[in-house]
């Protein structure tokens, strides 16, 4: 005949703290700890600033400065935010650079599967515009953003384009467009050109883009001279 007896539990060594031959956790480290939702870095890193785009006579014109600013460190000076995507269709993006390049990777995978199909058929600017469109809206809807705003232009059909696309899914038409300070610079110079003179010609086009993109240089402190 076996006779058992409860075995006291030793106390813990502090209040809070771990009992000899115990098991212990730490304060705020549960078994639940690792169902925590996944968490998103929602602030760009390096940036580039206004993107400039106007139509004119046979043609559009988009411009942006070669800047990547680290916050406020000018740290990158030669990166290009502009995009061929085929020979109708060209866009330009300001933002998160990391995301354009993201951007990007897919973008030229897409080419290549449409010029792999041989059909004579290409990408249009109204259909980037419409694609980038609704990848904007879903990355948005699930609440993990492409940090960009996208100039997107081309000449297709004999019809010059000019459309934008924001990081929510926002988008418009216009015949002129500009992106970050350049909406509050440089738009209200290209408005009021086109207002005198709706259509342009290349050259007056070229001088336009040229005017503004100075005015950002001497006002946008994230801008650059090239």
């Amino acid at each position: 005949m076996e006779v058992g007896a409860a075995r006291a539990v030793p106390p813990p060594f502090w209040a809070g703290g771990p009992a000899p031959g115990q098991t212990y956790l730490p304060r705020g480290l549960g078994t639940a700890s690792g169902s925590r939702p996944c968490a998103r870095t929602l602030s760009p890193m390096v940036t580039g600033t206004s993107v400039l785009g106007v139509k004119f006579e046979g043609g559009v014109i988009i411009a942006a400065d070669m800047m990547g600013s680290y916050g406020s460190l000018a740290r990158f000076r030669g990166i290009s935010r502009l995009l061929k995507v085929n020979d109708t269709t060209m866009l330009g993006a300001s933002g998160d650079y990391a995301d354009f390049q993201y951007l990007k990777q897919i973008i030229d995978q897409m080419v290549i599967d449409e010029e792999l199909l041989g059909d004579g058929h290409s990408y249009s600017p109204k259909a980037i515009h419409s694609w980038l469109t609704r990848v904007m809206y879903n990355r948005r809807s699930k609440i993990n953003p492409l940090w960009n705003t996208v100039v997107i232009g081309g000449h297709y059909n004999g019809e010059s384009f000019l459309g934008y696309v924001d990081m929510l899914g926002v988008a418009y038409e216009a015949p002129t467009l500009a992106t970050g300070y350049g909406a509050y610079l440089a738009q209200p110079l290209m408005r009021e050109t086109l207002e005198k003179k709706p259509i342009l010609t290349k050259e007056e086009a070229r001088d336009l883009i040229e005017r503004c993109m100075k005015i950002l240089y001497y006002r946008d402190a994230r801008s650059f001279n090239r």
